[in-house]
């Protein structure tokens, strides 16, 4: 089960999230999205777990909870939507 952690902390690692997780069962997989222009994390990622009894557990136990001093967003991860593409301007000189 693919897993979104929303509000973290900006300083958090994939380590932190993996030895958060771990706790409720194995962690396949864990990926906080950067900023592709800083490199700065945007306070958001996901973890895959394998299990779906213990990411659901994890869900439960960790949603609202306090982790490096933010209450993190937990949730099952919902497939990404489609955004129209931004229409391109041309500059002529």
């Amino acid at each position: 089960m693919n897993i979104y952690i929303g509000n973290l902390n900006w300083s958090a690692s994939s380590e932190d999230l993996k030895n958060l997780f771990s706790a409720y069962g194995e962690v396949s997989s864990v990926n906080i999205v950067n900023d592709k222009f800083t490199g700065r994390s945007k306070g958001f990622g996901f973890v895959e777990m394998p299990d779906a009894g213990s990411a659901q557990r994890a869900i439960d136990s960790l949603n609202g909870q306090s982790f490096m001093q933010r209450n993190i967003t937990v949730n099952e991860a919902r497939p990404r939507e489609d955004k129209p593409q931004r229409e391109r301007r041309q500059y002529n000189d």
